[in-house]
């Protein structure tokens, strides 16, 4: 069979074939490995010694990571584009900050040139800290969804985005209205969904800020456009627990206000979930509701210890997201380092491999892309992230010392970050290099 457009990726190749709770051999490594990629999917992986003799590929050049890991593009389930100019905004928890810092970014982008500089600024930040794929907020003002679409198209980045819907308790400048919220929302599901690698995503911001008829609009614009997502936030504080509880009186719980908007199932996915009882985790569970675990926010805000084994015991899908601003990195490494202290707290075990699998295929399939991103197996999106394991002096000697594979997993997850991004490829084509982005200019 013909092949076009014929890339070769060499470097110490690893990724995860499945769940690695369920499976002790689910974490796979190719040592001096080569990932061949076709037309920007995965079409062989292989030791260099087996690809590198293959005739087709003589004469091909070969991209040279000998030094490196090659790992599957990372995936952030749950960020804000609009925040990343006030992360790390000090003190107070999540309703306060909100009000102080949260809705006076937002309202910046009001200016279409403020919002084009801020899309630019967030993919550059994605690249350089090896995220391919991400499941974004934007703000109430549509042309905020559109700046941010324009630049991953240009990219051809995996994104998920949506105008956030807010009718009440948020100021007039972001307001919108119930209907207004509907229209515009499909205007730009039938501008972009499906476009390129672009996806939209349904976009109320938390129940507190959308009346009953806004969520009933959210549901119907979910449930009439085949294949768009859902992303909101649920049970991130007590106090917002609280709240809800005021505002829906009738509801049995703040998921079941969702739930009775049909904002629940596959392709819906909640950021937070930390206060939810046992129904609600049920709930999740039948309707495949998806779940963003959002570590350095959720210790950042105080918000809580989100509870890892519970919702794996359940078998509900989860995903590992920075949430930025509230999170105070764009690393998924810094993230996964934040995610394992949470668990020790609750006295859980989460090994290198699960910490991996939670941050490229275990998000890829929250998402339900795990067809199509989150490992190198044959057919998949060339998602490829050159990971340097000696990027610090102190990385360096501790690689020393590490026997193991798994070892030296945890060691990076503990201590990287971007500076251990070396480059950074969708579907094959290079994004983002730290030996080019580092050169001082002319």
């Amino acid at each position: 069979m013909a092949l076009d457009n014929i890339q070769l990726f060499r470097g110490n190749v690893v990724h995860l074939t499945g769940d690695p709770w369920q499976s002790d051999d689910a974490l796979s490594s190719v040592d001096d490995g080569v990932i061949v990629v076709a037309d920007g999917l995965v079409h062989q992986v292989g030791s260099a010694d087996e690809v590198l003799a293959q005739p087709e590929f003589a004469g091909i050049h070969c991209v040279d990571y000998s030094d490196y890991l090659l790992l599957p593009g990372f995936v952030d389930a749950h960020l804000h584009y609009p925040q990343t100019g006030m992360i790390a905004s000090y003190g107070s928890q999540l309703l306060e900050w909100l009000n102080k810092y949260t809705f006076p970014a937002e309202m910046r982008f009001s200016d279409l040139d403020h919002a084009r500089r801020m899309a630019e600024f967030f993919a550059q930040q994605l690249y350089m800290n090896g995220t391919t794929t991400a499941m974004v907020f934007a703000t109430s003002h549509v042309h905020s969804v559109d700046a941010l679409f324009e630049v991953a198209r240009r990219d051809n980045v995996r994104l998920m985005t949506g105008k956030v819907m807010m009718d009440r308790n948020c100021p007039q400048a972001l307001q919108d209205t119930a209907a207004r919220s509907y229209e515009d929302s499909q205007a730009l599901i039938e501008k972009w969904h499906g476009v390129q690698r672009l996806q939209y995503a349904v976009t109320p911001r938390f129940a507190p800020t959308s009346t009953a008829e806004q969520l009933g609009f959210a549901g119907k614009l979910f449930a009439e456009n085949d294949g768009v997502y859902l992303q909101s936030h649920v049970a991130e504080n007590r106090a917002e627990v609280q709240w809800v509880a005021e505002l829906f009186p009738d509801s049995r719980s703040y998921l079941d206000v969702y739930d009775h908007f049909g904002l629940l199932g596959d392709k819906a996915i909640y950021a937070h979930c930390i206060h939810l009882n046992e129904s609600d985790l049920a709930r999740m569970a039948d309707t495949r509701t998806a779940m963003a675990f959002c570590p350095t926010s959720n210790l950042f805000l105080g918000s809580g210890l989100f509870d890892f084994n519970a919702v794996r015991e359940r078998n509900i899908n989860v995903a590992l997201a920075t949430d930025v601003g509230g999170g105070t990195s764009f690393s998924m490494l810094r993230t996964a380092d934040e995610a394992y202290k949470i668990c020790q707290l609750n006295g859980q075990s989460i090994n290198a491999a699960q910490l991996l699998y939670a941050m490229t295929l275990g998000s890829a399939k929250a998402l339900s892309l795990e067809s199509r991103i989150g490992n190198f197996a044959t057919g998949k999106e060339a998602d490829i992230v050159a990971i340097d394991l000696a990027a610090t002096p102190l990385m360096q000697l501790r690689m020393d010392s590490a026997q193991t594979l798994e070892e030296k997993l945890f060691a990076l997850l503990v201590l990287g970050d971007d500076r251990c991004v070396r480059a950074t490829h969708l579907m094959g084509h290079k994004v983002y290099d730290r030996e080019l982005n580092n050169k001082p200019a002319d």
